[in-house]
């Protein structure tokens, strides 16, 4: 953007006080719970399809490269249902090293460790507000918060919505000046998470969370040479292990989405919304879906209690 960096910062640090807002507010904590469960769990399922449909488009690509990936999910899932991501990150990793291309393989010792740090001043605008923080902010929200409270509902975990947002809020703060996106409540990697596949007993399945941030840390130090292996993995094996993963998530979603026969419309237009990948107004189609969704639904509940009035 024309400001920069610094501008980006100060907008992601107006986002962050939106979501630390929200959750404060009840007002605006009781509108986020409000939506239906159907919608959230469309949301949800809109949002991680695009991934979901990777391993078939890629398929088509380069069969060579996804047919074996495929034939590794299948014989680690026939074989145990936890055991087919494992298996399948082997076949990727085999894979990956299989077709490298001998000039991209220099990674030096050095490439390792954190990076550089520079202090840069925050620049705050009235553009950066409109432009980035507004839109990040319903796109952190629509995209990210309400699908991943949906996961918490379909896994029947008890929790309450204004200390987690204020949470992620002020968390969300104290690293905005870093540059850092928000902090939320992740819909796809809670959906891997939280599922049968992080453990049978759901309150033990934490221990998936924290295996999961030990991993980032260690990410961050090594992060070059990570980023290095990732450049030379071709892009649509690295789409289609991220499909795969989360299969299981899609599926939950859509069955909680479209469980009721007679309530069907609204969560069908929220999961096209959500899963075209469209932007209007430089908002994604996560927060049109739902508020199309929402509006549907509100309709189709007024018209039903008229119908019982007049009947």
């Amino acid at each position: 953007m024309p400001g920069g960096f610094a501008e980006a910062v100060g907008a992601l640090i107006c986002c962050a006080v939106l979501i630390v807002i929200t959750g404060f507010v009840p007002a605006l904590g009781r509108l986020v719970s409000s939506i239906p469960k159907p919608i959230a769990n469309a949301l949800l399922a809109g949002v991680i399809v695009p991934l979901c449909l990777a391993p078939a488009i890629s398929a088509g690509k380069v069969p060579y490269l996804i047919l074996p990936l495929l034939l590794a999910w299948i014989v680690g899932f026939a074989w145990h249902k936890l055991a087919a991501m494992p298996v399948t990150i082997g076949a990727f990793i085999i894979l990956v090293v299989l077709n490298l291309d001998p000039s991209h393989t220099g990674v030096t010792a050095s490439a390792h460790g954190l990076p550089a740090l520079e202090a840069i001043m925050p620049v705050f605008t009235l553009r950066g507000f409109i432009s980035i923080a507004v839109p990040l902010y319903l796109v952190t929200m629509a995209g990210q918060n309400i699908p991943g409270f949906a996961v918490l509902d379909l896994g029947g975990y008890t929790y309450e919505r204004q200390p987690l947002l204020r949470k992620t809020g002020l968390a969300s703060l104290l690293i905005a000046p870093f540059g850092a996106i928000p902090v939320n409540m992740s819909a796809i990697t809670a959906a891997m998470m939280s599922g049968e596949d992080a453990g049978r007993d759901p309150a033990q399945r934490y221990w998936a969370a924290v295996a999961s941030g030990v991993a980032y840390v260690i990410i961050a130090f090594f992060s070059k040479p990570i980023v290095a292996f990732a450049n030379i993995a071709p892009r649509d094996l690295i789409t289609a292990v991220a499909g795969l993963a989360l299969i299981p998530a899609l599926v939950s979603s859509l069955s909680a989405a479209f469980a009721d026969p007679g309530r069907v419309e609204a969560p069908a237009l929220t999961f096209l919304f959500a899963a075209s990948g469209m932007t209007m107004f430089g908002v994604s189609g996560a927060f049109w879906g739902t508020l199309v969704g929402v509006l549907v639904w509100s309709l189709k509940q007024w018209r039903r209690r008229a119908e019982d009035k007049t009947g």
